[in-house]
């Protein structure tokens, strides 16, 4: 008989469905290794003071802006006005929201994630006796996740850049970059969390690419559950840590052989 993730693999509906569960099957894990709660505190607290900070100047700018090139009037349109630029300036906080938790939140945190998926893929796999804890090498291993992250971001950023370029292309550049960027955006969302796992197994940027795109569907749903979580007020702030176990999850569940030597 065809087993039930084999069966994920094979069926679209039931890889997505699969792919999308596994950020929710990383909040059980954490319910059922209530040890494991120790490597959320830190990505707690950083998704914290990014959001908050985020948050803070992002209206702080856009009300400084709207005072002086938009002030409200005694006239009913100039309050209409004003209401609905401040409507736009709270999107358009949301979206910086969102980009700095990618962005920064992951950049921060990085080192931390790089533990919290070894340490899940130890209580997986039966190898608990891995769990020891050493800060020199904590210290060298956070330095190459950072220097990772970095290049990471800034492909991720000036991707982003030429795809809002597409916007200026008169009649369909709207549309196009209204299609390229959310498939973008859940592209760059596997490969930030999954790189965790694939780069611990010593896979090659094209070997990772080989393995995403073996299980495409999975990755779409895993994606798309990353991208639910980050949009969810209080939820974005476990999201990082949630979106990392799962990305380990999913690697138990669908192993790709190690390279060889």
């Amino acid at each position: 008989m065809i087993s039930d993730v084999t069966a994920a693999a094979v069926r679209p509906v039931a890889g997505f469905a699969r792919g999308f569960s596994y950020p929710l099957r990383a909040a059980k894990f954490f319910r059922h290794k209530p040890g494991m709660l120790r490597y959320l505190v830190i990505p707690f607290v950083i998704n914290l003071l990014v959001f908050t900070a985020t948050v803070y100047f992002g209206l702080d700018f856009f009300q400084g802006m709207l005072e002086t090139y938009a002030p409200s009037t005694e006239v009913w349109y100039g309050f209409l006005l004003y209401y609905l630029a401040w409507t736009v300036a709270l999107l358009l906080t949301t979206v910086i929201v969102f980009f700095s938790f990618t962005v920064i939140g992951n950049l921060i945190a990085s080192p931390f994630n790089e533990l919290l998926s070894e340490r899940t893929e130890a209580l997986i796999r039966g190898t608990q006796g891995e769990d020891s804890f050493s800060l020199q090498r904590f210290w060298h291993e956070s330095k190459y996740a950072i220097i990772v992250e970095i290049k990471k971001m800034v492909v991720f950023v000036i991707c982003m850049v030429a795809l809002f370029g597409i916007n200026f292309i008169p009649g369909i550049g709207s549309l196009i970059y209204a299609v390229l960027a959310p498939v973008f955006t859940l592209f760059f969302l596997v490969i930030e969390y999954m790189a965790f796992i694939l780069m611990r197994k010593q896979l090659s940027f094209a070997e990772q690419r080989r393995y995403i795109f073996k299980h495409p569907v999975l990755m779409f749903g895993y994606a798309c559950g990353v991208f639910c979580m980050l949009a969810i007020p209080f939820v974005q702030f476990f999201c990082i840590p949630l979106a990392v176990v799962g990305a380990t999850l999913l690697w138990c569940d669908f192993p790709r052989a190690e390279p060889k030597g």
